[in-house]
């Protein structure tokens, strides 16, 4: 396929560098190729033949279908930097680029959809131990993400229904059970829990009366058997044929061993070990070492693994935490593991863990690293750096100057659920883009000086970043 890339004078010294040998490259005269017309690229072309594809910055504006057609050739959209342009080209005869879209977001998006396609064929042939609900436990199916609601009976019904649903990413839920909860509070929440989700539900707590309330309101799945209560419910376990994660009594393999050995001997049919996973500093490594050794001593049950002990308690951003403890996890034999968010530094765990379990599935599929899945866990960090076409003159050290107060009022900047709030007087504009709350200010009138207008600027991108990487915002506080 003969492709012929269109840019203009500032970017094609860029352009022609990273397309190689793979593509002609033509410099329009125009310094910003996104500018280019179709008029403009019809002359360039006039004593240009024989390609099959020409792609024009992905930046422009203008509608390139009327010149295809007349041209007889296709003419669609590149990547809007120059970083992806190898990528489209690569790629360039398996998509169909288009006259809408930027090629660098159509395949981005193409190689999302087909990651997914191929996760969800992965799961539907997979071979499995037990099903809770649907969900497909142990065997070849995926790693299940099973999500704590961290003292569930503290909650009322709405704060327990709106923790569940941020918890979307959730293969299970799983409630927390503190020590001074009654019966009445475990079936209510379990029963609330039910109401509002089809996944299965979890109860967490080793008090045997507890355990019997949440089997006795539907409760899929039991956390935890061990010596001290597997007499006591192990025989209500079997008889209802819930789920139960098994620990040791301790943290010794032996133990676990026996445990599971007793909870077979009961009856319950659906076990999922739990080696313990403890936080480092406090016996990780040899916490490792007994999920291996479990796994070898018994292939057939399903293994628990606990990542939330180790996220929460280390002070690091939980995304790279979670994405290396899916790894180990997978490479461990795990089928379910467990996190929570219990604490700010920890919000979005759950989506994050998800996400690493299908990059996992899919490297181990295509026996790969976690790279160039088509999936990712790239949030602060970017895998190709863009570079600055544009070279300096005429530089000026920049200096502040006081803030002067704008004459159309001040503003109270917030973020609450998922938007931002400016409000001045009995004026509130709500949103979650930056430049359209900036526009309807000045549309009002809530603005009248370009050192205001600028202040609001910075503010509502904090905002908005506040937002995205799941933190707080405090007006005129520092990032």
């Amino acid at each position: 396929m003969r492709i012929l890339l269109v840019t203009g004078r500032l970017a094609y010294p860029v352009v022609k560098e990273v397309a190689e040998d793979k593509a002609d490259v033509l410099m329009l005269d125009v310094g910003i190729a996104a500018f280019t017309t179709p008029k403009m690229l019809e002359k360039a072309l006039a004593d240009k033949k024989g390609y099959d594809l020409i792609l024009v910055s992905g930046l422009v504006a203008s509608d390139f279908s009327g010149l295809e057609e007349k041209l007889g050739v296709k003419v669609r959209l590149g990547p809007r930097h120059a970083y992806d342009i190898p990528l489209a080209l690569a790629m360039a005869d398996r998509v169909e680029f288009s006259h809408e879209v930027p090629a660098d977001l159509l395949l981005e998006k193409a190689k999302k959809e087909s990651a997914l396609k191929e996760l969800e064929k992965m799961e539907g042939e997979a071979s499995f131990s037990f099903m809770l609900k649907g969900v497909k436990i142990g065997g070849t199916s995926s790693m299940k993400v099973l999500a704590e609601v961290v003292e569930a009976t503290r909650l009322s019904d709405i704060e327990l229904i709106k923790k569940i649903e941020s918890y979307g990413d959730a293969d299970i839920i799983d409630l927390g059970i503190p020590l001074e909860s009654s019966e009445d509070e475990v079936r209510r929440v379990v029963r609330v829990a039910r109401s509002v989700t089809r996944k299965p539900v979890s109860v967490d707590t080793l008090i045997p009366e507890y355990i019997r309330a949440g089997i006795d309101e539907g409760a899929s799945l039991v956390l935890n058997l061990n010596g001290t209560n597997m007499d006591e419910v192990g025989p209500l376990v079997a008889e209802k044929g819930v789920a139960a994660v098994v620990i040791p009594d301790g943290d010794s393999l032996g133990e676990l061993l026996e445990n599971v050995e007793k909870a077979r001997s009961m009856g319950i049919k659906n076990i999922i070990a739990c080696p313990i996973l403890q936080p480092v500093g406090y016996g990780f490594m040899d916490a490792l070492e007994r999920h291996m050794e479990f796994r070898r001593r018994m292939p057939e049950i399903p293994m628990f693994f606990g990542a939330g002990n180790v996220t929460e308690l280390m002070d690091a951003d939980s995304i790279g935490i979670n994405a290396l403890l899916a790894g180990m996890a997978m490479e461990l034999g795990a089928s379910v593991l467990f996190t929570t968010e219990a604490s700010h530094k920890t919000v979005n765990s759950v989506h994050e863990l998800k996400a690493a379990c299908m990059m996992m599935a899919l490297a181990k599929r295509r026996k790969s690293s976690p790279k160039d899945l088509g999936l990712d866990l790239l949030v602060i960090k970017e895998k190709r750096a863009r570079r600055d076409i544009v070279e300096p003159s005429g530089i000026v050290e920049a200096r502040r100057r006081q803030l002067r107060l704008d004459p159309a009022g001040s503003f109270s900047i917030f973020v609450k659920d998922g938007k931002i709030y400016a409000r001045n007087g009995d004026t509130t504009v709500v949103g979650d883009d930056p430049a359209a709350i900036i526009d309807t200010l000045v549309d009002r009138g809530l603005v009248s000086t370009l050192e205001h207008a600028g202040y609001l600027g910075r503010e509502l991108e904090k905002a908005r970043l506040a937002i995205r990487f799941k933190r707080s915002y405090l007006q005129d506080d520092e990032f």
